[in-house]
């Protein structure tokens, strides 16, 4: 580790007037990030509510539907995440986003052109390139806009950007396909964001790194990637964190893809009808359970670091006998009240665990450790869990028929418990690996 007697000074703004409440631009950039994340997720989920249309215009299986909407996409989005944090910890992380921003964005645009498999393989890989600098920046530009007591509910407001992109995706790429088909739902969306790149680039300012952390912390150099790997090597309930969120994260990234295809086929919904049924689920359930997670972690985080990881362990127990019992629903309407509960439960464990990840690390280390995070997460998550329940509903399709994805969902809830027993780990050693 670098000598810090030796490192130079640099300026830190007394946390007092950092923090001042009345001042209102962080609120604006707070704003504005969840604005890019809000096209984060509705180009990155967009292709779930046009599977059915894709698999019937391109003649694709469940099991390759789902690698295109997954592993091309995860590809390159885990892999170019660690190195892209890394340079966001030294350079200028608005820089980093605004190019990402733009990159994803004209990736899914293009996706409207492709006219067999492999072109939309490879255009779902670009979007993965793009989308592997929008996030780890962001989680470090909240941390030097928003000090520690507020962390927990900064980032859980930041990832309401996560249940609004889906839903954005759900309904405008539903209602759009609907009208003219699913290569301009694409177009349109990815064209949206393009625009909006100039504006973020224009009107976030970068924060001073480190502004609400002690001097000491704050004067560190960026370090190597062997350094912060060292340092998170001690720390072992990060690895329980990460990994537990991508036991969730398989399940839930498989849910976002598969589900509207689920409802398609069990409850024989339209694609206009599906957009409005399945954004609802997303919107309500989403925007509770990402508030109601940032909110306890702040409250009951202060009395006890364990609730980090303890708010999310029970949110998991607690969502999978409402989702059993909603795949088995016969009536749309009691479903929906089933999928909203355990969509709001599924989504808590965002602010507590990305606040906690913040805290593990110094402030030179934040958006590579985030990234770090993030490559255990999403490689599992995105890349695995909508090719697993996609090929789960192959296997089960001679014995089930249409209901096959019902019951690929059901065997997929373990992915649940599995997440809750890492959480519950986490929590035993968070505490200390915290005050390290």
């Amino acid at each position: 580790m670098a000598d810090i007697t030796s490192a130079k000074p640099v300026p830190v703004p007394a946390p007092a007037a950092a923090a001042d409440p009345r001042s209102g631009y962080r609120y604006y950039v707070l704003a504005i990030l969840i604005l890019v994340y809000i096209f984060n997720f509705l180009d990155r989920q967009i292709i779930g509510i046009l599977a059915t249309s894709i698999k019937a215009e391109l003649g694709l299986s469940d099991g390759r539907l789902g690698l295109m909407g997954g592993l091309a996409f995860a590809l390159f989005y885990t892999a170019l995440g660690i190195p892209i944090a890394m340079l966001a910890d030294r350079r200028s992380r608005t820089w980093i986003m605004t190019v990402s921003l733009a990159l994803w964005s004209g990736f899914t645009a293009l996706c409207g052109f492709a006219t067999n498999f492999w072109q939309l393989f490879l255009c779902r890989m670009g979007v993965g390139v793009g989308e592997a600098g929008g996030v780890a920046p962001a989680y470090s530009l909240i941390a030097d806009y928003f000090p520690p007591q507020e962390r927990a509910r900064a980032l859980a407001a930041y990832s309401f950007g996560i249940p609004l992109g889906m839903a954005a995706g759900v309904l405008f790429g539903g209602l759009i396909a609907h009208a003219v088909g699913w290569r301009e739902a694409l177009i349109a969306c990815g064209l949206a964001g393009v625009l909006i790149a100039p504006l973020f680039k224009l009107t976030v300012r970068e924060p001073e790194r480190g502004r609400f952390d002690p001097p000491a912390a704050a004067r560190l150099p960026a370090p190597s990637l062997g350094e912060v790997l060292r340092t998170l090597a001690g720390k072992r309930s990060f690895w329980l964190l990460a990994f537990g969120a991508s036991c969730s994260s398989v399940l839930g990234y498989g849910l976002a893809f598969w589900l509207p295809s689920f409802f398609a086929r069990s409850y024989g919904l339209g694609l206009v009808d599906l957009s409005l049924y399945f954004s609802s689920i997303i919107l309500a359930g989403g925007l509770i359970g990402v508030w109601m997670g940032g909110s306890l972690a702040d409250r009951l985080g202060a009395r006890n670091r364990a609730n980090y990881a303890r708010v999310p362990a029970a949110a998991f127990l607690l969502s999978i006998p409402f989702f059993g019992l909603g795949v088995l629903s016969p009536n749309l309407t009691v479903g929906f009240f089933l999928f909203v509960v355990p969509q709001a439960l599924a989504l808590m464990w965002l602010g507590p665990t990305l606040s906690a990840v913040q805290h593990l690390v110094p402030p030179g280390m934040r958006a590579t450790a985030s990234a770090i995070f993030l490559f255990v997460n999403n490689l599992l998550g995105i890349g695995f869990g909508t090719w697993f329940l996609g090929a789960l509903s192959d296997y089960l399709g001679p014995r089930y028929g249409a209901d096959s994805l019902r019951y690929s969902i059901l065997y997929g809830l373990v992915f649940y418990l599995l997440a809750a027993g890492f959480y519950l780990l986490a929590s035993r050693r968070l505490a200390q690996d915290w005050h390290r």
